[in-house]
């Protein structure tokens, strides 16, 4: 029997602990709240950095759950595509840790970024990295794109 009474339910939160608790293994942390915090932070700059489209196919390519975080408090009408540097994704990612900052923001982004790497078809990845302006797509190395 399900936790929820719902299997769907059920596989997207599981799907979405998985993530965390390998994002969370993949920094060292051991602080799963910390972890999340990142990712959240992370899919919400880059939905604000992508095209249209292209923040909607990947999207698509989240867990349910994880979806519905990626797309939390986005409007469409009030988010502008315009380019953008790395200093300002970096920027936006730090305002979410303000009362215990990262030590190395591009590094923890790097590893939000070979995760979905993992995660995500390699497809899509490539799509978003080359929708990112150049100087952000060198902390997204190609070399962890499969």
């Amino acid at each position: 029997m399900s936790a929820t009474g719902l299997e769907s339910l059920d596989h997207t939160i599981q799907l979405t602990h998985a993530w965390i608790n390998d994002l969370d293994r993949r920094l060292g942390w051991n602080n799963k709240p910390r972890a999340y915090r990142l990712l959240k932070a992370v899919l919400h700059s880059l939905r604000d950095w992508l095209p249209p489209a292209e923040l909607a196919n990947l999207g698509a390519q989240l867990p349910t759950l994880l979806r519905g975080v990626y797309y939390e408090q986005w409007r469409p009408m009030a988010t502008i595509v315009r380019p953008r540097s790395k200093h300002e994704f970096l920027s936006r990612v730090d305002a979410d840790f303000k009362i215990d900052p990262l030590p190395h923001t591009a590094q923890a982004i790097m590893t939000v970024f070979r995760l979905l790497s993992d995660k995500i078809t390699a497809g899509e990845i490539e799509h978003v990295r080359h929708a990112l302006p150049e100087e952000l797509r060198n902390i997204w190395p190609e070399s962890y794109t499969h």
